[in-house]
């Protein structure tokens, strides 16, 4: 029903339409029809007329306007708009035209052992870095060889530069100079940090930043401090340096070309240095390589222990003590028989002590109770006893004393002594020299004792005189007989012989002096740098406490005497003792030298086979000696017959590779030698008392010490110092005859010798610096170049070893004594092993470095280490953090092996250790390391380009750094009250 309504509701809207336009249409009819009829036909013609004219007038209007406008704007084109542009059309032009090929010459710096590697780290960096991402844009070549050329321009130049450059003040001097002053504002920073409240433990970040404020203090002008701390300004330092350089090597036409410049500057910066500098100042890169610079020698066991003591990081210890808990749980799991057990055993003995040692050391510093073993010892048992005698040869110890005797007033009488014992050595090597150039048939008697006598009476003026200040207070007839043999004798070496032994007799008796030394803070400290303190953690060992130089041999050797009491003198008892690879064919061979391990400590025991023969019997045995049993036994029979001390010669130790094979080998050799020329008949006859120390030492029994470790530490140690005044005499006998006739020059100022030794040494007592600051600024707030006089005649080496020495081991701070000698040590040894080609070679070395083929050497060793095989490098992962702190404890341990003992020896052992452990430390800080090649990258721009003002650009480079705003306020601030005062 709905539907039909619809329907009909439709059919009625359709019929109102269709009689609604019929009406439409009706009356339109209608109206034209009633207008005809009005108006007649005329009308049409009428309406047809008024519409032409109207469509007439439009287009006559649309006509004049085009024309007008036409105009109009053809002389505005003439007026404002440049000519029209052919660029197009000719770019154009060229795209149809087909591609020229462009040449490109390999040839870059003239040889080609450089232009070959160099070509492949051009391409590389190409494909790898631009090739990539272009050839989803074009496939056109012209924009790849074009950047070639670009680079390859630029190597052009830098490679010609390169040639006209002397590089020997740049290695020589320069470098030397940047790392020794990196290394002060490092030792400042360190002394900065320690000076603050103790209880407030420094850390890396405040280490850092005290660094950056020592350096804008030493520099002045410069800090580098936003380039080493933020990667946005290190990365814009380096873009905006790559610009200047590709200013100043590329030809204008490349450098205008702006694309092309920025795409050779970001592969330059990003690409190559960003990565290369990433790398150099990575702590654990530069300890991994150092253990592959001194990877031919051994980790020495007592180094790695001193590291393990001496380390305040406890993440080393930890990383240490998990790694040998992992070795102990797996040589626990071994299932071993026979001999190998002995051999685990061993192993797992020592890796219990290492980790018990790394245990107490970090239960140490959690608790915050770390010890300084030099402040405890003076209340910690019984010191060690270094003989007068002992300390007076040694020069690490000698300066303890000096600055004792400063404070009690005695330095008079040390300051003569010593000035008695140079002259005395100074003398016997004139005379020895006269003697032979009086074989030679040269005469100069009457000179040479002049000279003589002058320095004679100098020393007599300076020390005993009425007139002398301080004057050495002695006997008055010894005094008089003294001036007596000056007045009508010649003076001889021993001419002083008599006072000096009661001025050392005096010292070593009187108790302001050498006994009260011995209890003073002073010798705590020599004992400390002559390595002779024991650290109370780690007590207990077989080592006696409170040993002293002097101690006679204890009494098992009279027990042994008494029990070889019944061994016969006779000559008919023959004793034979070697030590041989293999024993007779009854025996099992054995090892003659086998590597023990035992608490950790790891040492060779040799194997001595004895033959004892008399008329009516035969004996063998085998017996074991370490080479500390040989050490212990040549001190006591060299004490009893002073006469074998000449004769008989140990070999010397060795600071490391001391288990190497050939080493041992070597010194079973040695050894053999000693014991065969100790059994010789003549040797046992002339000594008779010899044979029993013999028979105890070679019987088939445990060897007990007469010595203790101190005692044979300190022979050791004193015995090549003792006999240095001797060898140098010994040592102009020896030499060739120009080189003696060139000391005798040398010396022929010999009549102003004692006044000048006893200036230096009042002087460097007093801490004189022996090398005059240029500046008269703090020397400590300056270059470490600043403080060179260029008067002063010392070849470059000397200055490179005094410079590194200086602020490696920190001697300004020492006695300026011991600094001069180990000045004038040094030029011994340079003169007495090179002598004057010591700069010629120092000259072809640095030429051998800048040769093609260490060039080329370099330019591989790049290649290959960005792109192994031809492919780019994968990013390192970052090694674990255990791994990298296991690396720190073999780095260091490494560098505390490859020290030799003639070094503690000169500056000290405490002295050493700091020193060492000071280097390795300033490595450890990555913001640090980027300092220093920063450093090195612009001393080596400013000897490359030194006509154009790289210094300067480095300033205003660096002159947004915040340590460099607030140094220069600070300067305004102190400034200020000065200005107002004027």
């Amino acid at each position: 029903m709905t539907t039909c309504m619809g329907l009909g509701n439709y059919k009625s809207d359709c019929s109102f339409i269709g009689r609604a336009s019929l009406s439409i249409w009706g009356w339109g009819s209608l109206g034209i029809v009633l207008f005809l009829v009005t108006f007649g036909p005329f009308v049409i013609y009428l309406a047809f007329y008024i519409l032409c004219f109207v469509g007439g007038g439009f287009v006559v209007t649309l006509l004049f306007g085009k024309t007008n406008s036409e105009k109009y704007l053809e002389q505005c084109e003439h007026s404002f708009l440049p000519p029209t542009a052919t660029g197009v059309p000719k770019c154009l032009e060229e795209m149809k035209r087909e591609a020229r090929t462009i040449k490109i010459d390999r040839r870059l710096t003239g040889a080609n052992i450089i232009d070959e590697p160099l070509q492949q780290v051009i391409q590389f960096s190409l494909r790898d870095y631009v090739q990539y991402w272009y050839y989803t844009l074009s496939d056109d070549e012209s924009f790849l060889l074009e950047i070639r050329q670009t680079l390859q321009n630029a190597l052009i130049q830098f490679a010609t530069r390169s040639k006209e450059i002397d590089w020997q003040p740049y290695f020589t001097t320069r470098i030397v100079d940047d790392f020794g002053t990196h290394l002060r504002v490092f030792r400042k920073a360190q002394q900065k940090i320690t000076e603050k409240d103790d209880q407030v433990k420094g850390t890396a970040e405040d280490l850092v930043d005290t660094f950056f404020e020592v350096e804008v203090e030493m520099e002045k002008e410069v800090c580098r401090d936003l380039i080493c701390t933020s990667p946005k300004d290190e990365e814009g330092f380096l873009r905006d340096l790559c610009e200047v350089l590709l200013y100043l090597l590329l030809p204008p036409g490349d450098f205008q070309n702006k694309i092309m410049r920025y795409f050779v500057r970001e592969i330059l910066a990003r690409g190559i240095l960003l990565p290369l500098i990433n790398q150099l100042s990575d702590p654990d890169y530069i300890n991994q390589y150092f253990i592959w610079m001194i990877r031919d020698s051994n980790c020495n066991y007592e180094a790695f222990m001193n590291i393990i003591k001496l380390s305040d990081n406890i993440g080393e210890l930890e990383a240490v003590r998990d790694k040998a808990a992992e070795e102990l749980q797996y040589l626990r799991s071994l299932d071993t028989a026979g001999d190998d057990i002995n051999t685990i055993k061993n192993q797992i003995n020592s890796l219990l002590f290492v980790k018990k040692v790394c245990d107490s050391r970090i239960q140490r510093l959690q608790s915050g109770k770390e010890i300084n073993t030099v402040k405890l010892a003076a209340n910690f048992g019984k010191l060690c006893t270094v003989p007068l005698d002992s300390i007076l040869v040694d020069n690490v110890a000698l300066q303890f004393f000096m600055d004792y005797m400063q404070q009690t007033g005695g330095q008079a009488h040390l300051f003569f002594w010593m000035t008695v014992e140079g002259y005395r050595v100074t003398a016997q090597q004139q005379l020895e020299v006269l003697l032979s150039r009086q074989k030679d048939g040269k005469h100069q008697t009457n000179q040479t004792k002049g000279l003589l006598r002058a320095a004679a009476v100098g020393i007599y003026e300076q020390y005993l005189s009425e007139k002398a200040s301080p004057r050495v207070t002695v006997d008055d007839y010894l005094v008089a007989k003294l001036a007596d043999t000056l007045n009508h004798e010649d003076p001889t070496p021993e001419i002083f012989d008599d006072i000096q032994r009661k001025v050392y007799d005096l010292m070593l008796r009187d108790e302001r002096f050498y006994p009260s030394f011995r209890q003073n803070a002073l010798y705590v400290r020599m004992l400390a740098e002559l390595d002779m303190l024991k650290d109370p953690s780690f007590r207990g060992s077989d080592d006696g406490d409170g040993e002293s130089f002097n101690g006679s041999p204890t009494g098992s050797i009279n027990l042994s005497l008494d029990d070889l009491s019944n061994v016969s003198s006779d000559d008919s008892v023959q004793l034979h003792a070697y030590i041989s690879d293999t024993v007779y064919a009854d025996y099992d061979p054995y090892a003659v030298a086998g590597v023990c391990n035992d608490h950790g400590k790891t040492y060779a025991l040799y194997a001595i086979t004895v033959h004892r023969r008399n008329l009516n019997s035969e004996e063998m045995w085998k017996t074991y000696r370490r080479y500390s049993d040989f050490h212990d036994f040549h001190m006591r029979i060299t004490e009893q017959f002073e006469n074998l001390s000449s004769i008989l010669k140990l070999p010397g130790k060795k600071t490391f590779n001391n288990m190497d094979r050939d080493f041992l080998e070597k010194r079973k050799k040695d050894l053999n030698a000693y014991l065969q020329l100790l059994l010789t008949p003549e040797m046992m006859k002339a000594s008779p008392a010899l044979a029993h120390y013999v028979y105890d030492f070679l019987e088939n029994k445990a060897y007990s010490k007469g010595k203790g470790d101190f005692a044979r530490k300190m022979d050791t140690f004193v015995n090549p110092l003792r006999n240095s005044m001797r060898n140098v005499s010994n040592a102009v006998k020896s030499l060739p005859d120009s080189l003696a006739e060139g000391m005798t020059k040398m010396s022929d100022n010999m009549g102003k010798m004692s006044e000048k030794l006893g200036q230096d040494i009042k002087q460097s007592f007093f801490k004189v610096p022996p090398l005059i600051p240029k500046a008269d600024s703090d020397p400590e707030h300056c270059r470490v170049s600043a403080q060179l006089d260029d008067n002063v005649d010392d070849n470059i080496p000397l200055r490179v070893m005094l410079l590194l020495m200086d602020e490696v081991f920190d001697l300004k701070e020492r006695n300026q004594w011991l600094r001069r000698n180990i000045k004038n040590l040094l030029q011994q040894v340079i003169r007495a092993t090179y002598g004057d080609t010591i700069n010629r070679k120092i000259v072809d070395h640095v030429d051998w470095m800048t040769s093609p083929e260490q060039v080329a050497d370099s330019v591989k060793r790049f290649r290959d280490a960005f792109w192994p095989n031809g492919i780019l490098a994968e990013t390192v992962p970052c090694r674990d953090k255990a791994i990298r702190m296991r690396t720190r404890i073999a780095g260091k341990t490494k560098l505390f092996a490859i020290m030799p003992d003639e070094l503690k020896h000169i500056i000290g052992a405490e002295t050493t250790r700091k020193g060492i452990l000071r280097v390795f430390e300033m490595f450890q800080h990555n913001q640090l390391n980027r300092r220093m090649v920063y450093v090195f990258l612009e001393g080596f721009l400013e000897t490359l380009f030194p006509q154009y003002k790289f210094r300067e650009l480095f300033k205003k480079l660096h002159s947004r750094s915040k340590q460099m705003q607030k140094y220069k306020q600070k300067l305004q601030t102190t400034q200020a009250p000065s200005l107002q005062k004027r």
